[in-house]
């Protein structure tokens, strides 16, 4: 929100791409995570590189980039960013059991860069959830979340 109204309704209240025409570019960094909780077995699978459709964290990792570069054509009323970095890393979590999924992105810009980095871990979640899903449908992708933002007006906020 700005101020007191959210920032992508104009006076009217209609929905509005926010004008960033006069902000000052500067670099921005974003850092998501969500979770994967799966039986058990189905993590070993995973892990062991068994999976029919081949190997899931791999094929994940580039879903969540690849989604991250085209976040604008997801969601509506985003800008378009030139990117600069994505990555995302996946870390076997024997004890929940799951997969945790952690995205970063930058960009040297005028807008955000939270939506990219949430996208490239909601996508990564759900190609982890296609690629198993055969022989655990009862999987559960939840707690996606911005964890840190760094950059632009609003400076620096972390979730801890």
């Amino acid at each position: 929100m700005s101020g007191d109204r959210l920032t992508h309704l104009d006076e009217a209240g209609n929905a509005a791409m926010v004008d960033v025409g006069a902000k000052d570019a500067t670099v921005r960094e974003a850092t998501a995570e969500g979770l994967v909780l799966m039986a058990a077995e189905t993590l070993d699978m995973i892990r062991s590189g068994s999976a029919k459709k081949g190997d899931v964290l791999s094929i994940a990792r580039i879903a969540g980039i690849m989604a991250a570069k085209r976040t604008h054509e997801l969601i509506p009323l985003c800008h378009q960013l030139l990117l600069e970095k994505v990555s995302v890393d996946l870390e076997i979590q024997a004890a929940l059991p799951g997969i945790r999924v952690t995205a970063s992105a930058r960009v040297t810009g005028k807008t955000g860069i939270e939506m990219e980095a949430l996208t490239a871990v909601s996508i990564a979640c759900l190609t982890i959830y296609d690629m198993a899903k055969a022989v655990d449908r009862g999987m559960s992708i939840t707690a996606i979340r911005l964890i840190e933002k760094t950059g632009g007006r609003s400076g620096h906020w972390s979730a801890s």
